[in-house]
């Protein structure tokens, strides 16, 4: 089922994208394999991205209940569902992109890995895509697909740093008093992810072909790219303190 729902659609797509892209360019064809993946997804993200916001704006409150029911579990479950609910608010959204996005790149690894070796390339063609019998493993003249590259996994660290800074929470304002002391705590806690996530995209690529490395690059990018899109559209930029809205 893997193989026919997600391995052979994208196999096929990458070679068609192959066979149309002038130079026959492999980085032009995971690019292009990437925007596509990027739209199907996109109602998705944005959905992800403002639960994930939600969420950041809404620590405050929950520390408050966590702190009023700290001995009683169970109301302090139910607190907490009933503030997800009074600001609809799914905590599950936030990490469904990641889920989706998950057998994909094990579906993409795949991909690159057989079709850059030119491994079985007419055994899981479609009739109507034609057969390029070996793919370039080289892309712009010198960056090989099928290998490692540091420089890729890198920028794909650094990609992954700015799309968390876009969404990462700010240090707490004065005015929120002694519940600053909550915001300032859930802060260093973003900090830490900030750096910690990117350091491992950028070992994590030190192992994987580059083209999966480059593959996470332009998705990681049009990602933050999404979320600055989406946070300048929105029409207010209100912070919740404790319950109370301050501008």
């Amino acid at each position: 089922m893997f193989h026919t729902i997600l391995y052979q659609p994208i196999f096929n797509i990458f070679v068609f994208l192959y066979n149309i892209i002038p130079g026959h360019d492999v980085g032009l064809v995971i690019l292009a394999i990437t925007i596509l993946v990027r739209l199907a997804l996109y109602p998705l993200t944005g959905s992800s991205i403002k639960a994930q916001r939600a969420m950041q704006e809404l620590q405050p409150k929950m520390a408050a209940i966590k702190k009023q029911y700290a001995d009683d579990k169970q109301k302090q479950t139910q607190a907490i569902m009933e503030l997800y609910k009074t600001n609809k608010v799914n905590p599950i959204t936030s990490c469904l992109p990641m889920l989706v996005q998950l057998p994909i790149l094990i579906a993409l690894y795949m991909v690159l890995q057989d079709g850059l070796a030119s491994k079985d390339l007419a055994k899981s063609l479609y009739s109507f895509v034609s057969n390029p019998g070996t793919i370039n493993q080289i892309s712009l003249g010198f960056f090989n697909m099928a290998k490692p590259n540091y420089a890729l996994a890198v920028l794909a660290g650094l990609a992954q740093y700015w799309q968390a800074k876009t969404l990462n929470r700010q240090n707490p304002p004065k005015e929120a008093g002694e519940g600053s002391k909550d915001e300032a705590m859930m802060s260093m806690m973003n900090k830490q992810m900030l750096y910690f996530m990117p350091i491992m995209t950028v070992v994590i690529g030190f192992t994987l072909p580059a083209g999966l490395t480059l593959y996470w690059f332009f998705s990681t990018l049009l990602m933050a790219l999404q979320q600055v899109w989406m946070f300048k559209k929105s029409k207010t930029d209100d912070k919740i303190i404790e319950g109370k809205i301050i501008k």
